[in-house]
């Protein structure tokens, strides 16, 4: 890449820069500025959020939700990403948000943003998983329909799979996933122009271009006097999807020329998701062949309107093109989650932290990876009894989760002021602006989706129904309760931040001291 400074220098520079911060080189340096880019660009994957949970924003608020809604969530996305890679500049290391936080405000901010983003990441996992499941069972359904069904277990059954296939190529080295994730980031924007076409060639016909940009639908039970709030909730098809990109800080530690890499991947990833994914979503809208088929088919709506408005092997042509862009999704995911795990561990926060920051041979945390696969699994178990509201839910709970520790740095960055030392990349004077807008978005989004997501939802009405309830205060507030009150207990005795490495300050004079040292 032009500019960069020769593989032995950078490396070099890398590394001396991590040992300043506190911890030895580990992991290995494989990945290139492209292949960060590319693994946070493979989680936010239109071809996964956008497609999975279009009907939430199709019920909630109709093609309005779907255009508009997201242009206004990636625009404010994009100040977020900026905010955030300003931070990741400066201190770039796996920890990411929980290192930052720690550092920018003691030892109780670095906590509960590391739990934070660890039970989100989480949740972003099994629900890119899940939703990955709805796609590869509908596939398997037009191969082999006397075999494979499209309910709820089948679904599960197919997600199962999926988790144990992606937890299989996340035990192989870093440098296969960069290939992995490098490959995933061509299909994407190559899968999403193929959809493109077929989507305004083979349909005999389209919906109108007022039907697109201002067509509204309430399809929630809510009044439409509530329609504003009715919208809102349609955001989170979205803010769902353009949410992640935190990968690319928490694989510093194995990319070059971290500094600048990680900021510049953090932010590049999320434009280049805005601008696909209007242009997939624009797609499919005009593909619409019937608003009551695409409602009735709940989250099989983008399977729908495929199958309607082309025919079964344009669909299932469509379908393959998804269903690998999905898989490439929740592998990134995967490895991004087990990267924050094992950082989180190193500085011993998480329960039997010496299992979870152990190393194998090929330098991957082989215990994170497999307790987040483990975890996310367990997670959708109730999509067994409700697949629509469980799926919800696990979009809900990752926003939330993820949102709030991107939101915590952000805040302290903004408190640090001209204190803050910036890194290769830095938002200079407009760090003011961008970072308070930022912070009130997120405090706008998380508000949003803690409230009920259906009337039969609320509690006290007349039509209540648990399996209409939206879960995500009860699970994102007993999970503050349970590591709030740990640390408050606990923890607050104990944890003192990242751990500095007894290593670390020798192999900084070692580097330090010529270039003879090898790499």
């Amino acid at each position: 890449m032009p500019g960069y400074l020769p593989d032995r220098e950078t490396a070099r520079r890398d590394e001396a820069l991590l040992l300043r911060l506190g911890y030895s080189q580990v992991l290995t340096r494989e990945m290139g500025g492209f292949s960060n880019f590319a693994i946070s660009f493979t989680i936010i994957s239109v071809l996964a959020g956008c497609l999975t949970s279009y009907y939430l924003a199709f019920n909630n608020g109709g093609p309005v939700a779907i255009t508009w809604g997201w242009l206004l969530v990636g625009g404010f996305c994009i100040l977020v990403a900026m905010a955030m890679a300003e931070v990741a500049s400066s201190m770039p290391t796996a920890g990411a948000l929980y290192f930052w936080a720690s550092k920018l405000g003691g030892p109780a901010w670095g906590w509960f943003t590391g739990w934070f983003n660890l039970i989100g990441g989480i949740a972003v996992t099994a629900a890119i998983q899940y939703g990955s499941a709805i796609f590869m069972t509908a596939l398997l359904n037009l191969w082999f329909p006397a075999l494979v069904g499209t309910d709820t277990t089948a679904i599960f059954i197919t997600f199962t799979a999926i988790v144990a296939l992606q937890l299989g190529l996340n035990l192989l080295g870093v440098n296969v996933l960069a290939q992995l994730n490098t490959l995933s980031a061509w299909w994407h924007m190559s899968g999403v122009g193929l959809i493109v076409v077929i989507l305004l060639v083979v349909p005999t016909e389209h919906q109108s271009v007022a039907f697109v940009f201002t067509e509204t639908i309430n399809n929630s039970g809510f009044s439409d006097n509530a329609f504003w709030f009715v919208f809102g909730l349609g955001l989170l098809m979205s803010q769902y999807t353009v949410t992640g990109y935190d990968a690319s800080a928490h694989m510093s530690e194995e990319t070059r020329s971290a500094s600048r890499a990680t900021a510049l991947g953090m932010i590049w990833a999320v434009v280049a998701s805005v601008v696909f994914g209007f242009i997939l979503l624009v797609a499919v809208t005009f593909a619409v062949p019937d608003v009551q088929g695409v409602l009735d088919a709940g989250g099989n709506a983008v399977i729908y309107i495929w199958t309607e408005a082309t025919n079964e092997a344009w669909a299932e042509f469509m379908l393959i093109i998804a269903v690998i862009a999905q898989l490439f999704c929740g592998t990134a995911s995967l490895t991004s989650a087990s990267r924050m795990m094992f950082a989180f561990s190193r500085d011993k926060a998480v329960p039997g932290s010496r299992l979870w920051r152990r190393v194998a041979r090929n330098r991957v945390p082989v215990n994170s990876v497999i307790a987040i696969a483990v975890t996310a699994w367990a997670l959708m178990i109730p999509t067994l009894a409700n697949g629509v509201v469980g799926y919800a839910v696990g979009t809900s709970i990752a926003v939330i989760g993820l949102y709030i520790a991107f939101a915590l740095p952000i805040i302290l960055r903004i408190k640090a002021g001209a204190k803050f030392e910036p890194g290769a990349w830095s938002l200079g004077k407009h760090y003011k602006w961008v970072s308070t807008v930022a912070v009130a978005w997120i405090a706008i989004v998380c508000v949003l989706f803690l409230l009920p997501i259906s009337p039969n939802g609320v509690p006290g009405a007349e039509d209540f129904a648990w399996e209409s309830v939206n879960y995500a205060p009860i699970t994102v507030g007993g999970a503050l309760v349970l590591f709030g009150g740990w640390y408050l207990v606990s923890a607050r005795k104990w944890f003192k931040g990242p751990v500095r490495e007894d290593s670390a300050q020798s192999e900084l004079e070692r580097i330090q001291a010529g270039p003879e040292r090898r790499f």
